[in-house]
């Protein structure tokens, strides 16, 4: 019988190699590496070997956790499946930070990422919720590559531009189920409008405070879900006027509530640690 929770890494295994987890939140997939009290081991060769799904392991994004700095629990780096940093990683952020309090036998954690210094609980129904902090809705800290109005860029579909760590370009259409995420996405992302590129979402409002969203991530492709997508999207819908402040979005691995607050943009949703592994000293040797 297969168990809802796999034990925690053994990160003082004396076996050579490297451990690491496999995780997932509403299908968006994860490797997690606790480099906790040996420094840092992720480099963009490394990532890349990892997130390749035919020879290595394959993720939409890696996390890596380590140690905390000015009292936080512990701080978390994301890369994406080309070998490239991301800033931001919502649904990663809920997975580590259930791992982590599981490990901290606590119901709270304060990380810090690239984004800033978050928070993350977990609620009575094993959801995890996370804080991503303000949306970012200046053109400069986005970035684009000059000032425009965000709410209606200069782009095909009218799209809106939000920021929550990384870029996110948000089109809404009548009915995102019958979108060319794989044809449409690559444009919007390597468009010169966004210097560091930028994760697409294209939207549809399916009732009220309800959207149904896809997604093709930065340097990751179509992807089931995205956390930060799903807080921009959000974000974007209600600037637009199209929901309030809370919304549930239906994405292709499943739903995620979003609850945009004076204090940042909160995100909850399901959590899944599916299974421990462990890199061979040959695997990391070839990709060094």
């Amino acid at each position: 019988m297969a168990r809802a929770y796999m034990p925690a890494m053994d990160r003082n295994n004396q076996a050579s190699g490297l451990p690491f987890m496999k995780m997932h939140g509403a299908g968006n997939d994860f490797v997690v590496i606790d480099s906790r009290g040996r420094g840092a081991v992720m480099t963009p060769a490394l990532a890349k070997a990892l997130g390749d799904r035919n020879r290595g392991v394959g993720f939409d994004q890696l996390a890596e956790i380590r140690d905390g700095e000015n009292g936080a629990d512990f701080t978390l780096d994301f890369w994406n499946s080309d070998g490239s940093r991301a800033g931001a990683c919502g649904n990663a952020t809920r997975c580590v930070s259930d791992y982590m309090m599981r490990q901290l036998g606590q119901e709270a954690v304060s990380l810090i990422t690239a984004r800033g210094d978050l928070a993350a609980r977990r609620g009575a129904d094993g959801r995890v919720t996370v804080n991503m902090g303000a949306p970012q809705l200046d053109w400069q800290a986005i970035p684009l590559a000059r000032d425009t109005d965000l709410l209606h860029l200069p782009l095909a579909g009218d799209p809106v531009a939000v920021g929550m760590g990384n870029p996110h370009c948000v089109i809404f259409v009548p009915d995102a189920e019958t979108v060319d995420v794989a044809a449409l996405g690559p444009g919007y992302e390597h468009d010169p409008l966004f210097p560091q590129r930028t994760n697409v979402e294209f939207a549809s409002v399916t009732g009220p405070d309800r959207l149904r969203m896809r997604v093709w991530e930065r340097g990751a492709g179509i992807t089931l879900a995205c956390g930060s997508g799903a807080c921009a999207t959000a974000v974007a819908a209600h600037l637009r006027g199209l929901t309030g402040r809370r919304v549930t979005l239906d994405l292709d691995g499943g739903t995620l509530e979003i609850d945009w607050r004076e204090d940042g943009v909160w995100m909850t949703g399901p959590v899944a640690h599916v299974f421990d592994g462990w890199l061979s000293d040959a695997f990391l040797k070839q990709h060094a």
